[in-house]
């Protein structure tokens, strides 16, 4: 990265041209699509300094792939690179290998596939050095497996939402678990369109990439707010979590001070903030993400608790349930939603497969992990509990039992590891937006971190109820993500290339997730609403 301008342009240009070799003696071999997008997407890994990437966010590909992905173990990892890594700061790494410029975008997305390999070809050398250099150091990989791909779907996908299924069912009916698997097909498909779109242009590496080049850069800054928003509320929803069953296990913990009285939901959103605070600030979130990848096994740990708890410590199965509650069946709609929120960091899995053709395969194998742990949980949560069923079922469980304490910490400690990752894409994104001779300033992140961390608090606080402002972040939020914009964007960019049953299938999920999305909305508003005023 230090040679001169006319040594990079020999170096490029000659790459370049053994580039053109490779690849057309690559197609001439293998004809298998399978290949040629395996091709495509190596040489998408060597193209990440572009138009795209150069508009706000530019931090989003680097911070999402920490929250998202879990990274390959590295020989550095447990050694003396690996310490000093930890010393530089997360923040000036992603400025020292983020170009400055932002070129205007002028001409059409759709190129012609011979275009698009003398682009990719041009910019080989210099950008995969980049490239390369910025996997090393955070410590992802641009080379998943499909098993590494599986992990990380699931690990963004199966997250808290799974504690509020059986609340989902109460809400809605058993009748309307089939919203659940309805959404589980329905997401799967934009899944695929958001490949769809990455595949039309080489450039595009992220969700706000495909908003930009669907609808330019007011598509790009609308896309980014609402992924940025639906990952702030996330940590509000981490907030509440401790609160609530921290209160669960502590119900008589209270703190006075002076004329000020803390009971215990209180006292331990509170703690939970300043005990989150310090990862806020780190510098190098990657040992964070390590830790994180448990998430999975978090999550499947919960589960198996609150099977145990019904088939083993005799629990048992008491309550035959309400087939149908139409009254609010739009609460349970939004839950359902929230459960599939992973659009935002699909795009980065993607494009970090070592064979995207598989990618296919690896959304269908998460999609239908998930769904059935969603399905099992829920159905055994109500069976369980029945009309009694609290917005987390971990508020349920018997807490004198060993599966229940069990349940109830690992639930308590996951969102310690990931508030900083689920809140930092944010900063960093406001940390963008600093005037030039502050954005290096130390003091200016951790003023904005930490306002963030606490304005968290303060929305918890305000609005303490679990299972409504999941509701509204999945009603409102999760359904732009995930059923209105990705086939918006698809339309918008592959407008020439659909199929009119194509036409006819993107229009239907719009039309479904926007009226899902206005249902939810009002219901879960209308019930926050009515809380504080009781």
């Amino acid at each position: 990265m230090n040679h001169s301008s006319s040594d990079q342009s020999l170096y490029l240009e000659s790459d370049g041209e053994e580039e053109r070799k490779n690849s057309s003696e690559e197609e001439e071999d293998d004809g298998a699509f399978s290949d040629h997008s395996d091709t495509h997407n190596q040489n998408r890994h060597h193209s990440k300094p572009n138009s795209y990437s150069t508009a706000w966010p530019k931090s989003y590909r680097q911070s999402i792939d920490l929250y998202g992905s879990l990274p390959s173990p590295s020989p550095g990892f447990l050694g003396n690179s690996s310490l000093s890594r930890f010393e530089s700061s997360f923040m000036s790494l992603t400025r020292r290998h983020t170009p400055e410029a932002l070129p205007a975008v002028t001409k059409p997305l759709l190129v012609d596939e011979e275009a698009a390999k003398r682009k990719r070809s041009s910019h080989s050398l210099l950008s995969s050095k980049a490239s390369s250099r910025v996997s090393h150091e955070m410590g992802i990989s641009n080379d998943s497996s499909f098993g590494q791909a599986v992990l990380n779907g699931v690990n963004v996908l199966c997250g808290v939402g799974i504690l509020s299924t059986p609340y989902a069912v109460k809400e809605g009916g058993w009748l309307g678990l089939l919203i659940l698997f309805a959404f589980g097909i329905l997401c799967f498909y934009t899944g695929l369109l958001l490949r769809y779109c990455l595949d039309s242009h080489p450039d595009l590496q992220t969700y706000p990439d495909i908003g930009h080049a669907a609808f330019g850069t007011t598509g790009r800054i609308l896309v980014s707010i609402i992924l940025y928003l639906e990952l702030y509320a996330m940590s509000v929803e981490y907030i509440i979590l401790e609160s609530d069953n921290l209160s669960s296990l502590f119900p008589n913990a209270a703190l006075s001070i002076g004329g000020f009285h803390l009971d215990a939901p209180h006292l331990f959103a509170l703690l939970t903030t300043i005990a989150v605070l310090p990862t806020v600030w780190l510098r190098d979130l990657s040992i964070l993400s390590y830790i994180s990848a448990g998430g999975v096994i978090a999550s499947v740990l919960v589960v198996v608790c609150l099977f145990w708890i019904g088939l083993v410590d005799e629990v048992g199965i008491h309550s035959k349930g309400t087939p149908l509650n139409l009254a609010t069946l739009p609460v349970s709609v939004g839950l359902y939603g929230y459960c599939y929120s992973g659009h935002g960091v699909f795009p980065n899995i993607y494009t970090s497969m070592a064979k995207p053709s598989q990618f296919p395969a690896v959304l269908l194998t998460c999609f239908g992990i998930c769904t059935l742990m969603y399905a099992g949980v829920a159905v055994m949560g109500y069976s369980m509990f029945g009309e009694s069923t609290e917005s987390q079922f971990t508020l349920n469980m018997p807490q004198e039992l060993v599966a229940s304490k069990i349940a109830l910490w690992t639930t308590v400690v996951s969102p310690f590891t990931k508030y900083a990752l689920t809140l930092s894409p944010v900063a960093m994104s406001l940390e963008e937006l600093l005037p030039s001779n502050h954005g290096k300033s130390r003091f200016y992140a951790i003023a904005i971190r930490s306002a963030l961390a606490f304005s968290t608090l303060l929305v918890g606080l305000a609005i303490p109820f679990f299972g409504l402002v999941m509701s509204l972040i999945g009603s409102f939020l999760t359904m732009l993500i995930t059923l209105i914009l990705p086939p918006a964007c698809f339309l918008s960019i592959l407008r020439t290339k659909v199929t009119p049953t194509q036409v006819v299938l993107c229009i239907v999920i719009i039309t479904v997730g926007a009226v899902c999305s206005a249902m939810g909305t009002y219901s879960a508003l209308s019930k926050i609403i009515e809380k504080l005023n009781t």
